[in-house]
């Protein structure tokens, strides 16, 4: 035979079983990283909004004695305003850095443009967060400069480990997998509410401090232990194990003279095939089937997502006057949610074998799961439980487009012979993602300014209900 048989090819993967560990777990947490620190951000805006407005300084003098030397809004309401800004700028340089960083991924070594991605965004956040306070330094347009910067280098690992985890774990299993590993946001999101609520009390620049700190040590582990690929260590790709897995379901041919002509394409010697593969243009990604419905779909869902992202704490914080470490720890629900739900929904899109009606679904529940939280009592236990709930129906089906939907649009047949096309894919749905939740951001900030966070709720609930449902999907998920 030309291809080796099932028992050769068991003994092959229970063998370099752990790489795929390994890649799993460093992909994992170096996203996770990359999210700690955004989260950062969010979980401290209250101490910020503080420092950046003027205080009563001595309350026993008539009039009153104000402290403003550093003060850069003359109210909170202005401040408030400006931090919703500076989240529209990161993620409006994040969502260009996506289209850039999804080519580049595809033409670099993605070890390389990972690892450069979290070591320099480590050192802007460290300078923006923690060198601008201990010097004492406030400026706006410093800020508006710092945070571009930030988006665009942070923009440069979600294409590339998705990228490295399409490249290590085939479509069989995809969705329980990917959905698992895709909790890697949402626990950077807890592992950054952990670490700034820990140290918050000595002052909001040691929360950027450590998160930086422990995000460069990262970056330099990525840079000295990541797999990009099978093929690094002699072992066949996914492409070739795909081939051997559906010409192994084929019915067996007797007599010699058929098995020389029923010749896979599946080959542990064959090594042209790695050497021929180029990375497919912009448009060509674009135009390949599902790519656009699913990322105006996820603009829509990530608007909400990210919205909750970056202003959860800070509406618990407000809304029921909770402290900002209370309100920050609480938030973890969210996200634990999520997890949940992207890792149960991807596998009951695996059983199905169709990922659209779990995410039409979802997303119909997620409708009513808005509507109760909007409507949540001031008490922390059932806050939590509908938090958690709406997590599992928002943070589920973003967390299954971003990550097993991007991988089979990149992965789908018509790109058989020019796979690179993962990063590519995978920054366009991202990148467009991101247009809306930059959209949003400023949005949720000026409705909450002039009318109130009950409409800031009632805009998330619009959002959702005009979601796209995408149609065309790869196989073997069709609707």
């Amino acid at each position: 035979m030309a291809w080796p048989s099932i028992f050769q090819r068991g003994t092959l993967l229970s063998q370099f079983s752990h790489h795929h560990v390994v890649v799993f777990l460093l992909t994992f947490f170096s996203y996770s990283l990359l999210h700690a620190s955004r989260k950062t951000f969010s979980n401290v805006k209250v101490s910020i909004s503080k420092q950046w407005t003027p205080s009563a300084f001595n309350k026993t003098l008539e009039p009153v004695e104000v402290w403003s030397s550093n003060h850069l809004f003359p109210n909170a309401e202005e401040a408030t305003l400006f931090l919703g800004t500076l989240d529209t700028i990161f993620l409006f340089s994040y969502a260009v850095g996506l289209f850039i960083s999804g080519i580049v991924g595809d033409r670099l070594n993605l070890r390389w443009v990972l690892s450069f991605g979290m070591c320099s965004s480590a050192l802007v956040v460290f300078v923006f967060g923690t060198v601008t306070e201990w010097l004492h330094f406030y400026n706006k347009w410093l800020y508006c400069c710092l945070w571009i910067v930030n988006g665009l280098l942070q923009s440069t690992g979600w294409p590339c480990v998705v990228a490295v985890m399409g490249n290590w774990f085939g479509k069989t299993g995809r969705g329980v997998v990917f959905g698992l590993w895709s909790a890697c946001a949402s626990v950077g999101n807890i592992l950054g509410a952990c670490l700034a609520s820990s140290v918050l009390q000595y002052g909001y620049e040691y929360a950027f401090l450590v998160t930086a700190a422990v995000q460069f040590a990262g970056g330099v582990i990525i840079f000295f232990g990541l797999l990009v690929s099978p093929e690094e260590i002699g072992l066949p790709g996914i492409e070739a194990e795909e081939n051997f897995e559906e010409d192994s379901h084929r019915p067996l041919i007797t007599g010699a003279e058929n098995e020389d002509e029923y010749e896979p394409n599946y080959s542990v010697q064959e090594g042209s095939a790695i050497t021929q593969v180029k990375a497919i243009s912009f448009y060509q990604a674009c135009c390949l089937p599902g790519v656009i419905p699913y990322s105006l779909a996820y603009a829509c869902l990530k608007l909400v997502n990210y919205s909750f992202f970056f202003w959860l704490p800070f509406y618990l914080s407000n809304n029921f006057g909770w402290k900002e470490a209370e309100a920050d720890k609480l938030s973890i629900w969210y996200d634990v949610g999520g997890i949940i739900g992207g890792t149960l929904q991807g596998f009951i899109s695996d059983v199905l074998q169709k990922r659209a009606p779990v995410l039409a679904l979802s997303l119909l529940l997620a409708i009513g799961s808005l509507v109760g939280y909007s409507r949540s009592p001031n008490d922390k236990s059932i806050n939590a439980l509908l938090m958690a709930i709406t997590g599992f129906f928002i943070g589920g089906p973003s967390n299954m487009i971003s990550s097993a939907i991007s991988a089979d649009l990149g992965r789908q047949e018509l790109i058989q012979g020019s796979s690179e096309a993962l990063a590519t894919v995978t920054g366009i749905v991202d990148g467009t993602g991101s247009i809306g939740a930059a959209v949003g951001q400023y949005l949720v900030s000026l409705i909450q300014d002039n009318l109130g966070w009950m409409w800031v709720f009632y805009f998330f609930i619009l959002m959702v209900s005009v979601c796209p449902h995408p149609h065309p999907h790869p196989h073997p998920f069709s609707n």
